[in-house]
Order: C-alpha cells, then structure tokens, then sequence
C-alpha cells in the first residue's frame, strides 16, 4: 500500500490503513505547557526526592572550599595575605566569594532550595502516611497460599470453637503482637481477619527528613541570631562582655547588641603542666587550667571558675572555650624625651612547642619620634655552639627578648585598621640589629636597653602569662542537638522495622474441625519474615491446641471445606507455589 497523505506529511501504514505504532507523526505537536504547567513543573522536579538527595550531597560538596581557603569571618588577616600573596587568582577567588563560603550567595541558594525539597517531600508523604494509619487492613485475599509465608492449621472437632470464633482469638493474638486488627465476614462461613504493622518504619522516614528539616533551620536561627568573638586575656586582666571589650567579633545578619549578657571574666592565673622524658629532653603538654573570676552581672556576687581545653565556662548564655596561651612580657619604653610612651604586658605568639614567642612592640605616642620593636622571647634562654640564642624549656627559667629597634612614622594614624602582630619596616630606620653597630637588644628579666641617638629606652620589667578565649552564643544549638538525635531515632526506626501484613482464614469442615490458613506479605526485603510466621503459628497452636492432640497429614492450602490436615507451613517463592 502506497503512503497515506495526511496534510503533507507522510507516514507508513498497517494492513487496514491505521498508522503503526512508535512512529511518529508529524501533523501531531505536543500542546504547550503555559507558565503555570511549567511551575507545576518545576515544584514536582524540585520536590522529589532525588532532587533533595542531590541538594544534599551538592550542599557537602559546596562546603568543601570552606575548608580549603581561609574564610574572613574567622581570620580576615590571613584572607588578606592570601589575596596579596597570590595577586591573580586571590580577587577572582574572593570575587566568587570563596572566602565568605557559608554567607556567599550560591551556598545560601543550595541551602535554601534543599530546605524547600525537603519540606515539598514530606508534607505529601506526611498526608498519604496519615491517611494509611487511618485506614483499615487491606482486604484478604482469596488464595493465601500465593504469600510469600503460608501455613495452615487444624483445631480438633471437640475444641467446641466455631470459625468465628477462631478468627476472633486470632485477632487477639495478633493485636498483643502489635497488629493493627480488623475482623470480617464473622457472619459467614469463612470468616477473616486482616492485620497489618510496622507503620512506625515509614513514620521513623518521616520523622528523619522533618529531623532533618529542623536541624537545618536551627543552623539557620543560630547564623543569624548568634555569634562569635576572640578576646585574649592576660594575667589579672578583665574582659567584659561588650562590643570594644573582643578583639575580633563575628556576629550574625540579625545580631542585636542587646543580646550581650552583661558579665565579666578576671584571669586570676594560668598553669600550665608538662609532662618531661628523662633522658630525651622532650616536653610535651599534659594541662592547661585557667582560673578565673566571673560576675554574670554587675550586681551579682563573684565566684571563681575555671577553664580547661574541652572544658568550656557557660555563662551568659554563652560557652566560652580555651583555644590558646603564651606569655606576655611586660615592658616599659621611654621615649627621647624620657617620658613613657608604653608600659604593660606585651603578647607573644608562640612558634613551637617551647614557647619560643614573636614579639611586636608599638609605641605611637613616643617623642620626637615613633619607635617600634620586632623580635622573639625565650622562655628559658640558652645558646648553641654557633652562638645562636634558643629556647630549652617551655617554663619560664631564663626569660629573655631579643629584639631589633626602629623608629619613624608606624602608620597608626591614617585609619586603616593593620595586624598588631605585624611591623611594617620598610618606612621605618633601624636603631637595633645585628648588621648594626650598636647591635640587637638582649633584656634578661628586670634589665633596661637604652636605644642609639638618645631615642629613648627600652626595660623588661616582668613575666605574665595569657589565655585566648573563644567566646560562642547559639541559641538555636540545643534544638540542633534534639533535632539530631530525633533523626537518628527516625533513621533507625525507618532502617530496622518491617512493614508486615497478616491474613487469617477460619472455615468449618463436615466433621466439625475447625480449618486455619493464614498467610503474612512484607513490603520490601524482610529477612525475618519466615521467623514472625513461625511465631504467630506457635501463638495460634497454644492458643487452640495446647494438649497437643492434633496429627498431622496433608491437605489442600486453598479450599479448606476440603482440608484435613492438622497443621502444614511452608515459604512461597515466586512462582506462587508453596511447598
């Protein structure tokens, strides 16, 4: 048969002049979806759950480079180096917000759109589970022997029981099981009861994503409500709970000044223990306790506390955890014109396991001139074969700076908030080196340094030690917890129970015996099936044949008005034949 013309287009034709099927015709377009059918679209796409699983998985992958660069919330002095030490790719990194991963705009995107998933997920799921528990059994089927486990029973003639009666009794066995029971056709001959169970498998699902759903909104509460400070805090000082008393403060998009408690820390002192080998010099850290002195507020009595690492002080609301100590030496420089332009503890960053510290000391109200110091601390001074000064010991035996001297313009005054840390010296000229004639400055404990040209001088007066305290408010950080452990809960609810169903048939023989079939369905894989159906048999046999009186011989599964066996069982494979 030629090719049938339909508007210009051709197609091929059956016997009979129909088209044949899956083959595509060409007059035929597919209607248009319209903005609407494509929002339908899109919300069904967004709130399955492959989408959610993927938004989860994107969502760990997103937060990797949070580990890889510095991020400025935490240390912005080390994204600023990184961005100088690397000029080409440090503005494009920071230009793709690399260095604000958990506050850049494609990582809140991830996390907004997986919220939103996982909320589309289950409020549907959250409807149809409601209306199964609602719901009655389903209805028995018509040949049990076709379930994955079969098995009949007989109940003696002279039981006196009638086949609703025995449907009732298994009811009950079935409901002290757990078994949500429902009884049928107790008015017939053949009478049955349906029993179904493991609805906490799906509602422990359900539980796990609302789980899930809450720990990430807590987060979210903590992110913006919350936030985190760094204060160090040397030897008899006070750090008072306000915005100017941290050194460095992160705090959430709605922060609000008024949630800062009004107390008070007082560092009393700061041991530290340490654990020496004999034989091999090494030293290693065993303790670190920080007494301290808090006043939650104002009014309120002191009390002291203390302060180890893991360990952390909780008040206020807050948790304040130990993450850091050194020594801080305390010095006194003079100025040309012998006045003191700084006095008090100076802290060192430590560099090794013996405290070998690096010092900076600015003195911007030194007269005629500004004067800086760049050098190291040595808790327990000691010197090589070579003549090079080091550390022996992380206690304070020998306590020595060595440091270089300059002066000139520090640039303190044009605003630009620098690195106390850091001394920038290329503007700056040398009053103290080692390429110098007048050489490096070397202060054992109470001694003074005066500085070449009549700049000034410089002493070292003492020895204090200081703790780094990390100061953390989250409100939403006890609901995170509980959110969490409701989702294990639900995870383990949804991975370890069975979603199991029961049918019971009872009919009555010519003689007068009782006929029992029953059969029990899994939905999914349920290796203990075989072992519930084992058990509902033997609860059926003690409930009907205790004295044991029953024989057993063969009968047929699916007709018990012809049945008479006095018990069979057996598993039914796929091909829905049982043994």
């Amino acid at each position: 048969m030629p090719p049938a013309q339909t508007g210009g287009s051709t197609e091929e034709q059956a016997p009979g002049g129909k088209p044949k099927r899956g083959r595509k015709r060409d007059d035929v377009a597919l209607p248009a979806l319209g903005l609407l059918g494509t929002l339908r679209w899109a919300w069904t796409q967004l709130t399955s759950m492959r989408t959610a699983l993927f938004l989860l998985l994107l969502l760990a992958v997103a937060a990797v480079p949070g580990s890889l660069f510095p991020q400025r919330p935490a240390n912005p002095a080390a994204v600023t180096q990184y961005i100088e030490d690397n000029p080409g790719s440090g503005p494009w990194l920071d230009r793709f917000q690399l260095f604000d991963v958990y506050s850049s705009a494609w990582f809140s995107a991830i996390y907004l759109l997986l919220f939103i998933s996982l909320i589309g997920c289950v409020v549907p799921r959250a409807k149809v589970h409601w209306k199964a528990l609602r719901s009655k059994p389903p209805r028995t089927p018509k040949k049990l022997s076709r379930l994955q486990e079969y098995g009949t029973l007989v109940v003696p003639a002279d039981s006196g029981l009638t086949a609703a009666e025995a449907a009732k009794d298994a009811a009950a066995v079935l409901r002290k099981r757990g078994y949500r029971v429902e009884a049928r056709d107790l008015d017939t001959d053949r009478p049955s009861v349906g029993a179904e169970r493991g609805f906490a498998k799906e509602t422990g699902n359900l539980v796990f994503h609302v789980s899930l759903i809450g720990v990430l909104a807590s987060v979210a509460v903590g992110g913006l409500v919350g936030y985190n400070g760094q204060r160090v805090v040397v030897e008899g000082d006070t750090f008072v709970n306000t915005l100017v008393g941290y050194d460095t403060f992160s705090p959430g998009t709605n922060f609000s000044e008024s949630q800062l408690a009004p107390y008070s820390i007082t560092l009393d002192d700061f041991d530290v223990t340490f654990d020496r080998q004999p034989g091999t010099g090494k030293v290693q850290p065993l303790d670190f306790t920080a007494s301290v002195t808090v006043q939650e507020d104002p009014n309120d009595e002191p009390r002291a506390e203390t302060i180890k690492v893991n360990e952390p002080l909780t008040i206020g609301g807050s948790r304040v955890y130990l993450v850091g100590n050194g020594y801080a030496p305390v010095v006194t420089v003079r100025d040309g014109e012998g006045n003191v332009s700084f006095q008090g503890p100076v802290v060192g960053v430590p560099t090794d396991g013996v405290y070998t510290s690096l010092m900076v000391i600015k003195a911007p109200d030194a007269k005629p001139d500004q004067l800086g110091f760049v050098g190291f601390f040595l808790p327990t001074a000691m010197v090589d074969g070579d003549g090079v000064s080091f550390s022996g010991d992380p206690d304070p035996a020998n306590p020595q700076l060595n440091l270089n001297s300059y002066y000139g313009d520090l640039g303190l005054d044009t605003g630009v908030p620098g690195n106390v840390f850091v001394l920038d010296t290329d503007d700056l000229t040398p009053l103290n080196n080692r390429e110098l004639d007048a050489g490096g400055i070397v202060l054992a404990m109470n001694q003074i340094h005066d500085l070449p040209d009549g700049k000034g001088s410089i002493s070292f007066d003492g020895l204090l030690r200081y703790a780094a305290l990390d100061v953390h408010y989250d409100p939403a950080k006890g609901f995170v917890l509980f959110f969490a452990v409701l989702s294990l809960a639900g995870l383990s609810a949804s991975l370890f129970l069975s979603r199991r169903r029961v049918w019971v048939r009872t009919g009555t023989n010519e003689d007068g015996r009782i006929m029992v079939e029953y059969g029990l369905l899994a939905r999914g894989e349920d290796p203990r099936l075989e072992a519930e159906a084992e058990a509902i048999r033997g609860l059926l046999e003690n409930k009907w044949m205790a004295d044991g009186s029953a024989s057993t011989r063969e009968a047929g599964p699916d007709n018990l008005a012809d049945a008479s066996v006095a018990g069979s069982t057996g598993r039914t494979e796929e091909t829905g034949k049982d043994e």
